[in-house]
């Protein structure tokens, strides 16, 4: 049995409003008692002046992303990328994200290569392509253009109950955490307008209940009051974005108990980056049309009692905005509330109630950063050099 005590810190425990006194104690992976006495272990790590915290947890991260041109993603080797996946993985759990949903993406090849330890990564949940209609937000032709993006390393185009059911059921088959469907238009596709609802009530009707039929659930990507409407109305659990919701649509996400996943660095970092990265015009235009309603979204669904999660979204070079997507949910929502959202809210919406939590029975997956974030929360933001990562009871 490995053990390790971590002493002379500060925790925040994932749920609480403060911090509560440690040490905290680890036997083979888990966490088997926070506070009380010091006990021996294999390894005693001196925590003094900084604080434990739950292992961050990222759930919109693509780790298939590795391009912000859709049509160049999808028209490389899946070779190539999944090993630019596994880099930004990497680099993702040397942030401090432990566990990550990567919603648009990822296949069974990676989670094998994960679990069995070949590659630094976080704890990886994984989509499979997400599901796009013709035309929708995961098509990424131009309007003048033939040219297939057949890889459907990120998004296949599927239309249709019977394909759709098909596509759920293979998804499933290979071992996918959960289904990601586009249910309005996005940012990076050029030829769907932003707000207008995707898919049928049928087809997603056909792709929730395949879901639940596996115990699993649906996400969405969606931005209008309308598309999101029309997600939750037909089953849909996960709200990705969400950046126009409204009032009246906040408070149906509330009765369906839909989650909102906010993903407010992505647009942050194209609106700063995006014309440097050479964006079309026609995204920046779409971008901006998000970018400040945002924040209020999140506002929004807060008043309404919406669980909020957290996300990031980010693609290709945009990778290194993972953190400051913590400062901007700070900004809005209070550093506690923040970090509930980045821990224990996302945790309970992967349906993983021993992730996300510093307390007795839950996995061993812990950030510890200089001081105390609640007071000083720019320490999140902070570089590498000032925090510690461990996984499974594994400094890292």
């Amino acid at each position: 049995m490995s053990t390790l005590s971590i002493v002379n810190a500060a925790v925040f425990d994932g749920e609480s409003d403060g911090l509560v006194e440690g040490p905290v104690h680890v036997a083979d992976g888990r966490i088997v008692a926070v506070g009380g006495a010091p006990r021996p272990a294999d390894r005693v790590l001196d925590a003094r002046g900084r604080t434990v915290l739950p292992g961050l947890i990222d759930a919109h991260c693509h780790a298939y992303g590795i391009d912000l041109d859709m049509l160049a993603l999808e028209s490389r080797p899946l070779s190539y990328v999944a090993l630019a996946a596994a880099r930004r993985l990497g680099a993702a759990l040397s942030r401090g994200f432990t566990t990550v949903r990567d919603p648009a993406g990822g296949d069974a090849g990676l989670a094998r290569a994960i679990a069995e330890g070949l590659l630094p990564a976080p704890r990886y949940l994984w989509t499979g392509a997400a599901l796009s209609q013709t035309g929708g937000h995961g098509d990424v032709r131009a309007a003048d253009s033939e040219v297939c993006g057949c890889g459907s390393h990120s998004v296949e185009v599927v239309d249709g109950v019977d394909p759709l059911r098909r596509a759920v059921r293979d998804r499933f088959r290979r071992g996918a955490h959960a289904i990601k469907i586009m249910t309005s238009g996005g940012v990076v596709s050029l030829t769907d307008p932003i707000r207008v609802p995707q898919y049928s009530a049928e087809e997603i009707r056909a792709v929730t209940a395949e879901a639940a039929r596996r115990g699993s659930y649906v996400a969405a990507h969606a931005y209008s009051p309308e598309a999101i409407r029309h997600a939750i109305d037909n089953g849909v659990r996960s709200v990705e974005h969400g950046n126009l919701l409204d009032a009246a649509t906040a408070e149906a996400m509330a009765a369906a108990g839909a989650f909102l996943v906010p993903t407010l660095a992505a647009y942050d970092a194209m609106d700063r980056r995006g014309a440097d990265l050479g964006m079309p015009a026609v995204s920046r235009q779409k971008n901006r049309e998000v970018l400040a309603a945002g924040r209020t979204a999140v506002e929004l669904a807060r008043a309404a009692g919406v669980r909020v999660g957290f996300g990031t979204d980010l693609m290709g070079v945009l990778e290194d905005e993972q953190l400051n997507g913590l400062r901007l949910q700070v900004e809005v929502d209070g550093p506690a509330a923040a970090l509930r959202s980045a821990t224990s809210v996302n945790a309970d919406l992967l349906g993983r109630a021993d992730l996300g939590r510093v307390r007795e029975g839950c996995v061993a997956d812990l950030l510890i950063v200089d001081g105390d974030p609640l007071r000083d929360p720019a320490v999140l933001w902070a570089g590498p050099q000032r925090r510690t990562v461990v996984q499974g009871g594994v400094v890292l």
